[in-house]
């Protein structure tokens, strides 16, 4: 029986907050949204002024970045580099950077997914969150 590590309900807290931290500090209006190994949706706040759409956006880039276990820049870049055929791949929405997995001990416990600025301050957003973690 192989064992892993999984995000308790103090863990999420903990990322959301700093996450929260990160955009307040910057004075960024955007939606936070941490999912488990599986893809399932722990937590989404969306905060003032974040645009209506960031709350489908940020979910599907932490879904697709937990799923994928790895940061949805990757998928982003490889289809921006012309690989278009990857749009049709099953189960992915959120393939815009902003998606960061959550990495425990070498295993993929969850994602961040933030949606609401530029790309870059969305994934800077969800690694601050990451980073509370220790």
């Amino acid at each position: 029986m192989l064992s892993k590590p999984c995000l308790s309900h103090a863990d999420v807290k903990k990322i959301a907050a700093a996450a929260e931290a990160e955009a307040l500090a910057n004075q960024w209006a955007v939606t936070i949204s941490i999912v488990d190994d599986g893809g399932h949706l722990l937590w989404l706040q969306r905060l003032d002024g974040a645009a209506p759409v960031s709350a489908h956006i940020s979910p599907a880039k932490a879904h697709t970045a937990a799923m994928g276990r790895r940061e949805t820049k990757v998928y982003e870049d490889m289809i921006n580099t012309g690989r278009v055929s990857f749009l049709s791949a099953p189960a992915i929405e959120g393939m815009l950077e902003g998606g960061v997995p959550i990495v425990v001990d070498g295993h993929t416990v969850g994602a961040v997914g933030v949606s609401g600025v530029k790309s870059a301050e969305d994934a800077q957003i969800a690694k601050a969150g990451i980073a509370a973690l220790g």
